[in-house]
This record gives structure tokens, sequence and C-alpha cells, in this order.
């Protein structure tokens, strides 16, 4: 059995944000009565991407951020900055993190570890509204 909606979160401005009650509010008449299952979410931009990581401390957001930033400078020559500097600095980040996750579901929650969260990594400098596909499997 399956089910799918697309959502679009609210707009957040460059770095990692907690999502994950934002993704459950959104999904949860797709959680109804599954027993076993698993959560797909695929991101429809190329310039943020979707993890999982720490969702207590917000640090590590901040350290995440700060290392995306040090793999893949802004400062590089980037040619494709049609949209200005961050450009391509987001689409390349927004491969090395990627475009989708997958979590199990069981007994209708999201089976998630104590200190596990849904990032969206936004890339841009300027906020954006992003949409997401959710597809349930059970």
């Amino acid at each position: 059995m399956g089910w799918q909606s697309t959502f679009t979160l609210a707009k957040r401005a460059k770095g990692c944000h907690l999502v994950t009650d934002e993704v459950v509010a959104q999904i949860r008449p797709g959680l109804e009565g599954v027993k076993v299952g698993m959560l797909f979410l695929f991101i429809q931009h190329t310039s943020a991407a979707l993890t999982v990581n720490e969702n207590y401390d917000k640090d590590v957001r901040k350290d995440m951020d700060m290392a995306l930033d040090n793999i893949v400078p802004e400062t590089l020559k980037w040619r494709h900055v049609d949209e200005g500097p961050d450009d391509s600095v987001s689409h390349t980040k927004a491969s090395l993190v990627g475009s989708s996750i997958y979590i199990p579901i069981t007994d209708g929650h999201l089976n998630l570890g104590t200190w596990q969260g849904i990032y969206l990594t936004e890339f841009r400098n300027l906020a954006h509204s992003r949409r997401v596909v959710a597809t349930i499997l059970s």
C-alpha cells in the first residue's frame, strides 16, 4: 500500500535547519495505520538537500554549515553564477549531501534514533521555500 504527498517547507535562508516536526505534521495522514513501512523524502530543488543528523545541539547544525562551506567554498572560480555567487556552489553542495532520504516507520511513527532529526540543508543565501515529495510504502 502506498501514500504520497507533496508539501512546501517554510522559507529559510542558508544553513542547516531541523525540520522533523514540520515534516511529521505534513505526513501525519500517511503514517496512520502503518505498522511497518518506509518514508521516502525527495526535495525537488538543486540548491538545497535533505539529511538526517543530530537533533539536539544547535551547534551541530552550525558546524555542518561551516564544514560544507570549507569543503565547497564560494570563493572558487565558479562559471555558473546566473542567480548570484552562491549558484553553482549551492548545486555542488546539494549533490554532496543528497536530494533524498529514507526513514523506517514503526507503529505509525518515524523510527529515528534518540538524537536523530531531519535536516533541510539550505545552500542559498536568500530564504527559499522548498517542495518535498513524501512517499510512504507499507
